[in-house]
């Protein structure tokens, strides 16, 4: 085969795309090829073109090549794939979808899809954009520069499966104090997987996660075991989807959880010392759900005595006037559904007269601080004059051996070596 002429070779390169894009306008769009002449024609034209485009001997352009760029793109939104050249000699540029499909020939539409659409064609560009993107357009994408070889570039398009809103199951309403209960978070259409995580009033907890294949997008699973307590009664548990699809727009759901338990009694008082003539108030704090309403009231076993001082409003029991008679055991009783509690206290009404203002006795605290006070004064004057006669022997012993000797110790034991030996001499004489 003899070599082309540079313009011969220009022009028989466009004579070709020429044909190429004949072929294709006259292709069945979106449907597979009928077997008729056209097509046939089509078939050969493009064996001989890549026979002839194959060849060695054949010139091409050695500083032409099309560069794409992968793309990853969230299922609905819109991919912008982009196919540029350098140098370009008038060759004409294609996109073609991973089943081999022409999208776009240069300018040229080749491919009826509406979603599909031109953004900038030129000899140094061809970009499309492909709208509303499922699952199914993701895959490798050529870009093809009708040289003579063919020079072609692939782009893989990454499509992101969007995570459903998670659904919580398991959730009994209500629940019973001591149960057993799973809570079950689940999504679907995630691709890759989600990774779910657990909230008990904004507090992440941790849960058991397992992760299902369906086709290209995941199921996942996140379970969670609770032994239900009265603190759960009220606790808001959230399911939290996170994926790199959903960063702006997180997907979670959240159940609050009703727990019923039987109630626990205490009661409260007004006054520390209650003493006649005063006003009591005596609440019996009941917590319990459903609601241990009304409680009941009693004295020393028995119904209250006086109603007409005696005032039950309620959980609260009132003394209007209070008086020795009143003083016994009361107790209240909180009960419902699932059990009963009771509470108790004794009231001792104090004589105002022989008891005056009860508190603190500050003639006792007064005294015992002036006893502490005291002993420490003693304590720091014994030992003044202890260390005081130490120090004057000290000094003395040390001034009686100091003549002869190099240092104070050798003073002091010089001095009672001395008082000895002087002790000896006055008793021979």
């Amino acid at each position: 085969m003899r070599l082309l002429k540079p313009g011969v070779h220009h022009l028989a390169t466009r004579t070709i795309n020429q044909i190429i894009w004949s072929c294709y306008r006259t292709k069945p769009l979106n449907t597979p090829p009928p077997n008729h002449r056209t097509e046939y024609s089509c078939f050969i034209y493009l064996f001989l073109y890549s026979l002839v485009s194959s060849s060695p001997l054949t010139p091409g352009s050695s500083g032409q090549h099309p560069l794409v760029q992968n793309q990853t793109v969230t299922e609905g939104r819109t991919a912008i794939m982009t196919c540029r050249v350098e140098y370009n000699d008038q060759t004409s540029l294609q996109w073609s979808n991973p089943t081999q499909q022409t999208l776009f020939f240069g300018n040229k539409k080749a491919l009826r899809d509406n979603r599909i659409e031109l953004v900038r064609a030129s000899w140094s560009e061809l970009t499309i954009s492909i709208s509303e993107i499922t699952l199914a357009d993701e895959g490798m994408y050529t870009c093809s520069l009708f040289t003579m070889p063919v020079k072609t570039a692939k782009a893989y398009l990454t499509v992101l499966g969007v995570p459903e809103k998670p659904e919580i199951d398991g959730l009994t309403k209500p629940a019973l104090e001591g149960d057993e209960i799973t809570l079950t978070c689940m999504t679907h259409g995630s691709k890759p997987a989600a990774n779910l995580r657990w909230f008990r009033n904004e507090k992440e907890i941790k849960g058991a996660k397992e992760v299902n294949a369906s086709g290209k997008t995941f199921t996942v699973t996140s379970s969670l075991q609770l032994l239900v307590d009265r603190d759960d009664d009220g606790a808001a548990y959230t399911c939290k989807v996170d994926h790199v699809s959903l960063l702006q727009t997180p997907q979670q759901t959240t159940e609050v959880l009703e727990v019923h338990y039987a109630p626990r009694a205490l009661i409260t008082q007004s006054l520390t010392f209650p003493q006649e003539g005063q006003y009591l108030k005596l609440e019996c704090v009941s917590k319990g759900n459903p609601s241990p309403d009304p409680v009941l009231w009693t004295k020393d076993g028995g119904e209250l005595p006086d109603l007409e001082r005696m005032i039950v409003q309620g959980r609260e029991l009132t003394f209007s006037a209070l008086n020795k008679t009143d003083n016994g055991t009361y107790r209240c009783v909180a009960s419902n559904h699932l059990g009963t509690s009771s509470a108790e206290y004794i009231l001792y009404v104090y004589d105002p007269n022989a008891m005056g203002q009860r508190g603190p006795d500050h003639a006792l605290i007064g005294g015992v601080v002036a006893v502490v006070v005291f002993v420490t004064l003693c304590l720091i004057i014994f030992l003044g004059r202890y260390l005081a006669r130490h120090k004057g022997t000290y000094l003395t012993n040390e001034a009686k051996g100091a003549d002869d000797a190099p240092d104070a110790d050798t003073a002091i034991i010089n001095a009672e070596g001395n008082t000895h030996a002087e002790g000896k001499k006055e008793y021979f004489i």
